[in-house]
């Protein structure tokens, strides 16, 4: 009888933190990401481990992201930016290439690709096109 593992269990918290470091690596070289890049301060450190707690969490392992914000609702902290099919789009791109560069393997790939689909179009707040750039809610990089 073979059971399967969690990602947390594959990867492990170290994993899952090079993963939340590789993200937004990505996030911050890939033009292709500038719309989501736009909407984070230019100190990415913060975010890099808020994500990682969020993923330890969701991936199977310590609640660490909920005991610090009492919650793991990821559509409250969303709302104030415009989320669209395309900015939801640039998300899952910063994580296959976070998947590709932290070298994980097809099997994890295949097992998080629908799950993490499935966060990041619940974060979706928009139907219309990209953000607009006078959005007051956006934080200017740079």
């Amino acid at each position: 009888m073979s059971t399967t593992q969690t990602p947390y269990q594959i990867l492990g918290e170290d994993g899952i933190r090079r993963l939340s470091e590789a993200f937004y690596d990505v996030m911050d070289e890939a033009h292709e990401a500038a719309g989501i890049r736009a909407m984070h301060a230019c100190d990415l450190a913060p975010m890099k481990g808020k994500l990682a707690d969020y993923l330890i969490e969701w991936m199977g392992g310590p609640p660490l992201y909920s005991g610090k914000t009492g919650s793991v609702c990821m559509t409250e902290p969303h709302e104030p930016f415009h989320i669209g099919p395309e900015e939801r789009d640039q998300w899952l791109l910063c994580m296959d290439r976070a998947l590709e560069r932290i070298e994980a393997n097809e099997d994890l790939k295949n097992m998080l690709k629908q799950p993490m689909f499935r966060v990041a179009d619940a974060v979706r707040n928009r139907e219309g096109p990209s953000i607009a750039r006078d959005d007051p809610n956006i934080i200017a990089a740079g």
